[in-house]
């Protein structure tokens, strides 16, 4: 290492990262940690909501690798696979399943125990505030984050039913006040859509919920019937007709999370902004974890180059 590298690296500041809610977009967040990593940069601790709950709280484990690894492997049938659909609850899918896979992935750990710190913000429905999940274990806390309402069941922590951080708190960046840190960087995943003569440069949100393929002998029988339920949801139909109900839901949650988030970051504005645009993907395509992971880097290298010239 020379000189000048030797003193960029020890003059880089430490960070207070915030990661936002976004469902599957929420994957970018893994491009923009390794961005900050590769740079120096040294995270003191981590405020995730929602998927930025998921990504942040499997950082601070120290096994962000695996699972990008793991994410970018995934298929659109894999992804099906992972979800544990009930009926007569108030929500579409359980989650143990995918928290189960999880915590295979990554291995049980307390949030006070992490090697980096770590809050999940979730959404207390009785008192109707957010609150910050600071002890416990860790999936526990990522499963209330995640807790989409009418998308997953409501998760109990502590007597209290908590639901989806990003429902009062898209991007929760009051909750870096638990950390010291230089700087706060906030990674947005709702941000305004790119402009058209830029539209070339992102994924397509096209692409159906399942596969063009048949089913196998293994998915025959119900596996089959939650398919083309399923497939029936999320139908790209004609702009004359009304949406699926799994892109309507994506819609809403877009509208809502960008509406939130612009007022959190006027209220209290970051020192690094890394946004991602909010038509990146539709927040259940999880099966585009290497496009969403690019986006992520390339929105946080373009992030620090402006803070950093202006550091300089």
């Amino acid at each position: 290492m020379t000189d000048s590298e030797s003193s960029n690296k020890r003059t880089t500041p430490s960070v207070a990262l915030v990661l936002g809610a976004g469902g599957a977009r929420g994957l970018a967040h893994i491009g923009a940690i390794q961005i900050l990593l590769e740079r120096g940069y040294r995270i003191a601790g981590i405020a995730g909501s929602s998927m930025g709950a998921l990504v942040g709280g499997i950082h601070a484990a120290g096994k962000l690798d695996d699972y990008a690894v793991w994410a970018k492997a995934l298929e659109r049938g894999d992804v099906l696979r992972l979800l544990d659909f009930t009926f007569g609850s108030p929500g579409l899918i359980r989650g143990e399943r995918v928290i189960g896979a999880l915590r295979d992935l990554v291995g049980e750990h307390a949030i006070e125990s992490l090697p980096t710190r770590f809050v999940a913000v979730a959404t207390d429905l009785r008192s109707q505030r957010e609150i910050w999940l600071t002890q416990g274990s860790l999936f526990d806390a990522i499963r209330a984050s995640i807790a989409i309402p009418a998308v997953f069941t409501p998760h109990t922590i502590g007597g209290r039913e908590v639901v989806d951080g990003g429902l009062l708190a898209p991007v929760p960046i009051t909750a870096t006040r638990l950390f010291q840190a230089d700087i706060v960087i906030a990674v947005d995943v709702n941000s305004a859509p790119l402009p058209p003569a830029l539209r070339g440069l992102r994924p397509s949100v096209a692409s159906p919920l399942l596969p063009q393929t048949e089913a196998s002998a293994e998915q025959a029988g119900l596996h089959a019937r939650i398919e083309q339920f399923l497939a029936r949801l999320v139908e790209r139909k004609p702009v004359v007709e009304q949406p699926g109900l799994m892109e309507l839901v994506s819609r809403s949650l877009d509208a809502v999370h960008a509406r939130i988030s612009q007022m959190q970051l006027a209220l209290d504005p970051p020192d690094v902004l890394v946004q991602v645009p909010r038509d990146s993907c539709f927040f259940y395509e999880f099966w585009r974890a290497e496009e969403m992971i690019a986006i992520g880097r390339s929105a946080a290298m373009k992030a620090l180059d402006h803070y950093e010239a202006l550091a300089k």
